[in-house]
């Protein structure tokens, strides 16, 4: 296990640790630990993610779920916090998210283009920005470049960066996979190396065959591994970074749960769940919400 950094052990600005202590302590759980209602979705993936709950395609609905639930924030894009925050501002801390692609192209050249600015977070109040940043892909020379102006920038104005780390692209594809334990590892460093206040990451997918195809040592050593030692491994990659694991797609409740204890319990600082929470009907969403905060609680 791997001990959660806190905010006191962290080399932060005045502006960071002001923002990230709203996030961790003064909203969501409150104990230090975040959980994030994301959605960011209709971009990536378009309306289809929307299908199995209608209401949910207003983003009023996540709106209000993250109220009442007492998230410790919403992420949305530029247009949503736009349209849908006014009557929030103050009561759900926004995370704006920076850049976004569609899922239409395919992922062997992933790239995420910048659809916003730092200076727009600052103006819009947010306590926090998030950047997706494929790890892997062919076209990371601009991407890392696209991130370097923009930590800039979180620097410059005291404004946490939170990291996306999705391993994409070809040469990911023929190592293993995106979600190998090798891919997620190496995402997780280099959120650290680059400059991440916070990394979001999936957790490994150990019991998938096609680790045997990613490079030595990983080949063999997801072997090893169970749930707990693998959301570990890359917890500890991530060094002072402070780590929130996905939900992914919808799994049943106890296994939710179950996998977010762990997660919690390896060290991770929060999690980030959305189709999780807003594909269930409204009253299902605020009661998986309510179990969740009272485990993060525990911790």
């Amino acid at each position: 296990m791997t001990k959660r950094p806190t905010l006191d052990e962290l080399d932060l600005s005045l502006g960071k640790r002001t923002r990230l202590h709203r996030l961790l302590y003064e909203h969501g759980p409150g104990n230090g630990t975040m959980l994030l209602l994301p959605i960011d979705q209709g971009l990536e993936h378009g309306p289809v993610d929307f299908f199995p709950n209608p209401p949910s395609a207003d983003p009023d609905y996540q709106c209000r779920l993250a109220l009442e639930g007492g998230y410790s924030g919403i992420v949305f894009h530029i247009g949503l916090a736009h349209k849908y925050m006014r009557k929030y501002a103050g009561q759900v801390p926004l995370v704006l998210k920076l850049n976004g692609k569609t899922n239409v192209p395919p992922d062997d050249w992933a790239f995420s283009p910048q659809t916003a600015t730092v200076e727009d977070a600052v103006a819009l109040g947010a306590d926090a920005v998030g950047y997706t940043l494929y790890v892997g892909s062919p076209a990371q020379g601009d991407d890392i470049v696209q991130l370097m102006n923009i930590r800039a920038d979180c620097d410059r104005y005291g404004m946490p960066l939170i990291i996306w780390a999705y391993p994409r692209g070809e040469a990911i594809n023929k190592k293993g996979g995106r979600d190998s334990l090798y891919a997620v590892d190496y995402a997780a460093r280099v959120a650290n190396e680059l400059g991440a206040d916070v990394v979001k990451l999936n957790v490994p997918k150990f019991e998938d065959p096609r680790n045997a195809e990613s490079p030595k040592p990983y080949d063999t050593l997801y072997k090893e591994m169970d749930y707990a030692s693998a959301v570990g491994k890359v917890i500890a990659s991530a060094g002072r970074t402070m780590v929130l694991f996905s939900g992914g797609s919808k799994i049943s409740d106890e296994d939710l749960l179950e996998k977010a204890r762990i997660c919690m319990e390896q060290g991770a600082t929060g999690l980030i769940f959305g189709r999780n929470m807003w594909q269930r009907p409204f009253e299902k969403g605020l009661a998986m919400t309510a179990r969740i905060k009272e485990m993060m609680r525990s911790m």
